[in-house]
């Protein structure tokens, strides 16, 4: 994990979204992603909690010429759970995003929603929704060489 990745997971809800919401949307990702959820933000329990998942879901796979997503889970790696992508106006503040919707690619997902946003070169902070309620954040990181 990086050490950009790390330092979101000490951070409070309220700076995970001023962060994201002072961020333009970026250039939609193309590649394999490594993942790192962030749930409770800002309490004793959001680094283990982002470890423990690693082992679930392990990040996403853009493909940017055709639009689409598939999430990385299990230690095996498999994608799962495609979502088309597009550019739409965030839930959280009305700005562009990269949306990653599942809606028509996946019956086990139809509910969810993830936005994202560009917070530094190849790195991505996310919103995961279900219906219209804010479910968890997530960073996506896409160098490499960070890992």
């Amino acid at each position: 994990m990086n050490a950009i990745v790390q330092t979101l997971l000490t951070r409070s809800q309220a700076e995970l979204d001023a962060l994201y919401s002072a961020q333009e949307a970026g250039p939609i990702p193309d590649g394999l992603s490594d993942g790192t959820l962030i749930i409770a933000p800002g309490t004793g329990v959001t680094r283990p909690i982002a470890r423990l998942m690693k082992m679930a879901w392990r990040g996403k796979v853009f493909d940017a010429q055709r639009k689409a997503m598939c999430n990385r889970v299990l230690p095996f790696d498999i994608n799962a759970v495609v979502a088309k992508v597009y550019r739409a106006p965030s839930w959280l503040d009305g700005k562009e995003c990269i949306v990653l919707d599942y809606a028509e690619t996946s019956l086990v997902a139809r509910w969810v929603r993830d936005e994202i946003r560009s917070i530094a070169p190849g790195l991505y902070l996310g919103k995961a929704y279900w219906g219209r309620a804010r479910l968890l954040d997530f960073a996506l990181d896409f160098d490499v060489r960070r890992r």
